[in-house]
C-alpha cells in the first residue's frame, strides 16, 4: 500500500506538469497567431499609406481607397490587439483595492476577476457574431472598394474570443500554479523600496527630492 502510495504521489506531479505544458503550447499558439495578424495589418498599412502618399505626390494621384482599407485595417488590430493585451497582461488595471490585500486574497480576487471578464468576453464575441451575420445577410459593402463588411467586422468575434481564452488560461495557471500571474505568462511580482542602514524604507533623491 505504502508503494503504491508513493506511486500516485508522483504520477500526480507528472500529470499536472503535463497539464501545464498543453495549456502553454496553446497559449504560444494563440500568441503567435495574434502577433502575425496584428504584425501584417500594420505593415500592410504602413506600406499602403507610404505608397499613397508617393503617389500622390510624384504622379498627382494615389491609390484608390487607400483611407478606406486602412480604417478596415485598424479595426482588425484593434480588436485582434484585446487578445494579445490580455496574453501579455498589458490592459488597463485598476488596482487601488486589489494592491492592499495579502497573497490569497489576491490571489482569489485575481481569479474571479479572470471567470468574470472571460464571461464578458465571450458574451461580447456573442454579440459581435450576431452583428456580423446581419451585416452578411443584408450584404452590406464598403462605399469605395465594395468589400463586404462582414468580412472586416469577423476581428471582432475573433477577438473577443481570443481574448476570452486567455483569460480562461489565465484562471487556469492561477489554480494550477504556485504564486499570482496577470496572463497564463506573466508572473505578478512587485519590486521592494531599498532599505537605509535604519532598515527603513527610503526614495532616492531626484530632481523633485530634498
Amino acid at each position: 500500500m505504502v508503494e503504491t502510495d508513493k506511486a500516485g504521489q508522483q504520477d500526480t506531479p507528472k500529470k499536472h506538469n503535463a497539464f501545464l505544458s498543453a495549456l502553454n503550447s496553446i497559449d504560444k499558439s494563440l500568441g503567435w497567431i495574434e502577433k502575425t495578424v496584428i504584425s501584417v495589418c500594420i505593415l500592410a498599412m504602413a506600406l499602403l499609406m507610404s505608397a499613397h502618399v508617393v503617389g500622390s505626390l510624384l504622379f498627382n494621384r494615389g491609390i484608390p481607397g487607400t483611407y478606406e482599407v486602412t480604417e478596415m485595417l485598424i479595426i482588425v488590430i484593434t480588436f485582434v490587439g484585446v487578445g494579445y493585451a490580455a496574453r501579455c497582461a498589458r490592459h488597463i488595471r485598476m488596482s487601488a483595492i486589489y494592491d492592499m490585500l495579502g497573497d490569497r486574497p489576491r490571489k482569489v480576487l485575481m481569479i474571479i476577476l479572470c471567470i468574470g471578464t472571460a464571461i464578458l468576453m465571450f458574451y461580447f464575441a456573442y454579440k459581435s457574431a450576431q452583428y456580423d451575420m446581419a451585416l452578411f445577410e443584408r450584404g452590406r459593402v464598403s462605399s469605395s472598394l465594395n468589400i463586404p463588411l462582414w468580412t472586416i467586422n469577423l476581428a471582432l468575434p475573433i477577438g473577443f474570443t481570443l481574448a476570452g481564452i486567455q483569460y480562461v488560461l489565465t484562471t487556469l495557471r492561477n489554480l494550477f500554479s504556485e504564486g499570482i500571474y496577470r496572463s497564463f505568462s506573466e508572473k505578478e511580482e512587485f519590486s521592494e523600496l531599498p532599505l537605509d542602514d535604519s532598515g527603513e524604507t527610503h526614495t532616492p533623491d531626484g530632481p523633485m527630492g530634498p
